[in-house]
């Protein structure tokens, strides 16, 4: 979540089905489709997403690969605009 974070992902925190660990802690992440779907993302743009999500996690927290991410995920969210212009 953190690494995600730093890579500009938004992320939810969710409890997972048998996880040893307390209530209290979340080791599990959801990834919301509502929203990009929403702004008009598709099957594609998702598995541009889980790949960014791999390798934020797989970056070992260098800010040079992280900072990357980040730009590639500003990129791929100026194609989708929350609030496009009014035609």
């Amino acid at each position: 979540d953190e690494l995600c974070g730093l890579a500009g992902i938004s992320l939810n925190k969710n409890a997972i089905p048998f996880d040893p660990q307390t209530p209290a802690v979340t080791s599990g992440i959801r990834v919301g489709s509502a929203a990009t779907t929403t702004q008009g993302m598709g099957t594609a743009q998702m598995k541009q997403i889980a790949e960014f999500i791999v390798s934020a996690i797989k970056s070992g927290a260098d800010q040079g690969k992280l900072a990357k991410i980040k730009s590639q995920v500003a990129e791929l969210c100026a194609k989708f605009p929350v609030y496009p212009e009014p035609k």
